[in-house]
């Protein structure tokens, strides 16, 4: 694939975007994540087979956008989001979200709130820093980072670790979504798997609650893993998005 380019907040932003019929699809990926993953790549084929309009990029310091990596934060990834929901979308959208990328998609919700159709979690990780991260991470890290501003910590998908910086944790806090709350009434579909590693399933449940909507429908996949990525997971993806 080779992306194309959009001016964003924060440097170039790459994107791929496939025209189509409304709404469309817009893929958020995960922390560390690019748009050439399994997930967001079989989304790409299912709009050009349904001839539905879709999006899917690079946050900054992901992939082949602009910037570092670990000088990025939340704040600054939804603002590229709503740079490329501004510049690269028409009309409602439906928004999926992938780990860290559900919780970029509910801010964009918050931000643009007429602009969502529905909105699709998978293995959603909202507040992830707040309440996945800071509680399971040892204390000398903790102590690293609060004194040297980061640090690395191991992770299962990527040879280098993940460096974890105090900007990331401090502006994580300040985007909180699970304690306050997403304003959006239409439908919201999750998927999580019950053997995820990273993400516990009982977050999924959480991130329902948080939706103002009563049309809320969370799915639980007893063997699935965080990825949600083997061909039974893309097709219940695929047939979810069909009864959007």
């Amino acid at each position: 694939m080779t992306p194309s380019f959009v001016e964003g907040p924060n440097g170039r932003i790459a994107y791929e975007r496939i025209n189509g019929a409304g709404p469309g699809v817009v893929w958020f990926g995960g922390f560390r994540s690019d748009m050439t993953g399994s997930k967001a790549s079989r989304l790409a084929d299912w709009a050009g087979r349904e001839g539905r309009a879709y999006l899917r990029f690079d946050y900054s310091g992901h992939g082949a956008s602009d910037g570092e990596f670990v000088k990025g934060c939340i704040s600054e990834w939804r603002d590229d989001a709503l740079a490329a929901l501004d510049a690269l979308t028409q009309g409602p959208q439906i928004y999926v979200g992938s780990s860290m990328g559900a919780w970029i998609a509910a801010l964009c919700a918050r931000a643009r709130p007429g602009g969502l159709h529905a909105f699709v979690g998978i293995a959603p990780a909202p507040d992830f820093t707040e309440e996945l991260m800071l509680p399971t991470m040892p204390k000398g890290m903790r102590r690293r980072i609060d004194e040297d501003g980061q640090a690395a910590l191991p992770s299962a998908y990527d040879e280098p670790p993940t460096i974890i910086t105090r900007k990331l944790i401090e502006d994580g806090r300040n985007n909180l979504v699970l304690r306050d709350g997403v304003p959006f009434d239409g439908p919201v579909r999750l998927l999580q798997g019950m053997a995820d590693p990273d993400v516990p399933w009982r977050h999924a449940p959480r991130f329902a609650e948080a939706f103002a909507s009563t049309d809320v429908e969370v799915t639980l996949i007893k063997d699935g893993d965080h990825r949600l990525s083997r061909d039974e997971d893309l097709d219940r993806l695929e047939q979810l998005l069909r009864g959007l």
